[in-house]
């Protein structure tokens, strides 16, 4: 029996129908505001940081969430503002703001979460890419902030964790004189009292030498005290810690913010995956990946992970459930992530590198918790005055 042939405009009508009968694809805008200051001179930095890190790592977790979302009817548009003027930080976040946007990544510095904070209504979902100041975790908590960036606790927790475990316990501690090597410096002795290490010294470096021609005649005389089993730096700005290293006095490993550093993320992890995220950032970005990449990518991906598990775009209820036991982020690290309801940090393992390969990860092996390995990384529960969930 033949079939008979349909009247082309009944069949165009019958392929078209079920394109209408397809839900609207769910628009979800994504705000990023990035601070990029003028670092000024440095004595001895000669690999700067971009000046587009975070930004790239925002546009990529984009791409990443519209791949998928292609499939599940879901588009993903950011909304980017960076700046080198502190005055128009407040200004960009309010103008997204009456533009609509209700989901920010931020790569700002602590005062500038605070004021961003304090400038919007409390309809929103902040997630912080830019500070690692271990008070937003534990004294001066942001209400509903989330962060994607690891504190400093957590880097230098999972340095002494290593430390530990090579039984390299007496300490040598450099620190520059910035606001932020400090910082480090006092996250640094916070680790060695955790982990039974003692610190041999404290010394600041504040001279203005220009180490590339001075640096084998002038360290190790600063290096030569009491022995010690490793030098520790606190530089993060990069003034002269990339000279440490073969110039100590003592014949010993460099390790902290030169040398082999614990770090967010790095070109050389490659494990789990990691390659072919590597691969599509450096050929969206024609540059490898810093932390500050990784920590917008990964919020913004946080944030595509719990529209697609909610279906909704409100933030309270994204918030929620970011929050809560069911959400876990895939992201490249060999765990899947989840978010301390008390301080709204990501957990995550933390890389420790130098500058051509991966040296180990931390949590080390043995280092045990009721819950999770992950929260021997930076403030527990207990250490923390915040309660990021308590303000959903």
């Amino acid at each position: 029996m033949k079939m008979k042939r349909l009247p082309r405009l009944m069949l165009s009508a019958l392929l078209a129908a079920p394109l209408g009968l397809q839900a609207a694809t769910q628009e979800i805008h994504i705000g990023y505001l990035g601070f990029e200051p003028d670092h000024g001179p440095v004595l001895s930095n000669i690999l700067p940081e971009p000046a587009d890190a975070g930004l790239r790592g925002a546009e990529l977790g984009i791409n990443d969430s519209n791949t998928t979302g292609r499939f599940l009817k879901q588009h993903y548009t950011l909304h980017a503002t960076s700046t080198d003027r502190q005055d128009e930080i407040v200004q960009a976040a309010e103008t997204l703001y009456q533009q609509g946007v209700r989901l920010f990544v931020l790569n700002l510095n602590t005062r500038q979460l605070i004021d961003v904070e304090a400038a919007l209504n409390d309809d929103v979902l902040l997630i912080n890419a830019g500070s690692q100041d271990n008070t937003l975790r534990t004294s001066q908590c942001i209400p509903g902030m989330l962060h994607t960036l690891p504190s400093r606790a957590m880097l230098t927790d999972a340095l002494a964790q290593w430390l530990a475990s090579r039984r390299w316990q007496r300490w040598l501690v450099i620190e520059g004189n910035q606001p932020e090597d400090r910082r480090y410096a006092d996250s640094l002795l916070r680790s060695a009292q955790r982990m039974g290490a003692t610190i041999v010294e404290r010394k600041a470096w504040s001279y203005d030498t220009d180490l590339r021609r001075t640096a084998q005649k002038e360290l190790p005389p600063f290096t030569q005290t009491d022995e010690y089993d490793v030098v520790v730096v606190a530089d993060e700005r990069g003034d002269f810690g990339e000279y440490v290293p073969y110039n100590t006095w003592y014949p010993r490993p460099v390790v902290g913010t030169q040398g082999m550093s614990p770090v967010t993320w790095h070109r050389v992890v490659e494990a789990w995956g990691a390659a072919q995220l590597q691969s599509r950032f450096e050929t969206l970005a024609d540059r490898w990946m810093n932390g500050r990449d990784y920590a917008s990518w990964a919020a913004v991906r946080s944030v595509a992970e719990a529209v697609t598990q909610t279906r909704s775009t409100d933030p309270n209820t994204l918030k929620a459930f970011i929050l809560s036991d069911q959400f876990q982020l895939g992201a490249f690290k060999g765990r899947k992530l989840t978010f301390r309801d008390w301080s709204g940090q990501l957990r995550q393992p933390i890389p420790l590198v130098h500058p051509r390969a991966l040296v180990s990860q931390s949590p080390q092996a043995g280092f045990l918790h009721p819950k999770t390995d992950l929260d021997t990384l930076g403030f527990d529960a207990s250490e923390s005055q915040c309660s990021v969930k308590g303000d959903s």
